[in-house]
C-alpha cells in the first residue's frame, strides 16, 4: 500500500474531464499519525501462478466474443436500410453502450489476474465507478425509450410513423446520456472529498460504492439518501417498461388473428428478455436494502451483473431475430462477393 505522511506534501493528479472532481483527491495530506491511501487492492484475484490463467483465458474469449457481437450489431443496422428503425436505433445505441459498459471493468480486471500489480489509484477507482454507473443509467434510459417505441407501435399503429420519427429518437437518445452522465456527478464528486486512511482492500472485483465508502475514515451515512434516490431511479424505469409491457400484452392478446398476436409477441419478446435480464441483475446486486451477503456471494452476483448478463444481449437480438439474422447473412454475402470481384 502506498502512503505518504503528514506535512506540507501534496500530490497533483489533473484529469481533463473531471479538474475540479480530480483537485479534490489531490488533496490527500494526513494530520497527527494517520497515513492517507493513494490506491486500492482488488483482494478477490488470485495470483498467476494460484489459478489467475484459468479465469483469464475464459474472461478474455467472453470479452472477445462479447465486443465482436455488439460491434457486427452496430455496424449491421447503419448499413442496412432495411433495419433503419426507431426500433433497431435503439438496438445499435444499446449494443453501443453495452460495449462501453463492459469495457469500463473487464480490461482491468483481465490486468489483475496475470499481473502482480492488483491495484487502481483513487482517482481511476472513481472514474471506474462514474462511467460504469453512468453507462448503466444510460442504458436503463434507452430501454425505457425502447419500451415507449414498442408501446406506440402496438398501441397506436397508425400515429407510429408520425410520432417516433428520427429526430425524437435522438432526442431520446441524448436525453438518457444526459440523465445517466448528470445523475452519478454528484455522488462521485462527493466521494472524491472524503478521506480515506487504514485498510486499502476492496473487496470486489471492480470499484462500486459500498466497498469503496467501507474504507472510508469518516462517517458516510449521507449514502443512504444518495442510494435511496438511485433506488427510486431504478424503480421508476421498471415501472414504465413493466405499465407499458403489461399494456401491450392486453392490446396483443385482443388481436383477432393468430398470425397477427404471433408477429406482434416477437417483435417485443427479444427487448421483454433483455429488460428482465437487465433488471433482474440490477436489482439482485443494488436493490438489497438491509439485505447483506458473504464475500463469496458478493464476488458472484458481480460476476453474473457485470460479465455473465453482458453476453446474452447480442445472442438475443441477433440469434433469436430473423430481421437481423438476414441482415448478418447479406452483410456477410455482400463482403464475399466484394472479396470474390477484387480476385
Amino acid at each position: 500500500m502506498k502512503q505518504y505522511s503528514v506535512g506540507n506534501q501534496h500530490s497533483n493528479y489533473r484529469s481533463l474531464l473531471f479538474p475540479f472532481l480530480c483537485s479534490q483527491m489531490t488533496q490527500l495530506t494526513a494530520s497527527g499519525n494517520q497515513t492517507m491511501v493513494t490506491e486500492f487492492l482488488f483482494s478477490m484475484f488470485p495470483h498467476l501462478h494460484r489459478g489467475g490463467l484459468l479465469f483469464f483465458i475464459p474472461l478474455l474469449l467472453i470479452y472477445g466474443f462479447f465486443l465482436t457481437g455488439n460491434l457486427i450489431m452496430f455496424i449491421v443496422i447503419q448499413v442496412d436500410m432495411a433495419l433503419h428503425t426507431p426500433l433497431y436505433f435503439f438496438i445499435s445505441v444499446l449494443s453501443f453502450l453495452e460495449i462501453c459498459y463492459t469495457t469500463t471493468t473487464i480490461p482491468k480486471m483481465l490486468s489483475c489476474l496475470i499481473s502482480e500489480q492488483k491495484s487502481i489509484s483513487v482517482a481511476g477507482c472513481l472514474l471506474q465507478m462514474y462511467f460504469f454507473h453512468s453507462l448503466g443509467i444510460t442504458e436503463s434510459c434507452v430501454l425505457t425509450a425502447m419500451a415507449i417505441d414498442r408501446y406506440i407501435a402496438i398501441c397506436n399503429p397508425l400515429r407510429y410513423p408520425t410520432i417516433m420519427i428520427p429526430k425524437l429518437c435522438i432526442q431520446l437518445t441524448v436525453g438518457s446520456c444526459f440523465c445517466g452522465f448528470l445523475l452519478v456527478l454528484p455522488e462521485i464528486a462527493w466521494i472524491s472529498t472524503l478521506p480515506f486512511c487504514g485498510s486499502n482492500q476492496i473487496h470486489q472485483i471492480f470499484c462500486d460504492f459500498t466497498p469503496v465508502l467501507s474504507l472510508a475514515c469518516t462517517d458516510t451515512s449521507l449514502v443512504v439518501i444518495v442510494d435511496a434516490i438511485h433506488a427510486a431511479e431504478i424503480v421508476a424505469s421498471f415501472l414504465v417498461i413493466a405499465l407499458s409491457y403489461i399494456r401491450i400484452i392486453i392490446v396483443i392478446l385482443g388481436m383477432h388473428s393468430a398470425e397477427g398476436r404471433h408477429k406482434a409477441f416477437s417483435t417485443c419478446a427479444a427487448h421483454l428478455a433483455v429488460f428482465l435480464l437487465f433488471f433482474g441483475s440490477v436489482a439482485v446486486m443494488y436493490l438489497r436494502f438491509s439485505a447483506t451477503y458473504s464475500v463469496f456471494w458478493d464476488t458472484a452476483i458481480a460476476v453474473t451483473f457485470v460479465i455473465l448478463a453482458p453476453v446474452f444481449n447480442p445472442i438475443i437480438y441477433s440469434l433469436r431475430n430473423k430481421d437481423m439474422k438476414e441482415a448478418i447473412g447479406r452483410l456477410f454475402h455482400y463482403q464475399k462477393r466484394a472479396g470474390w470481384a477484387g480476385k
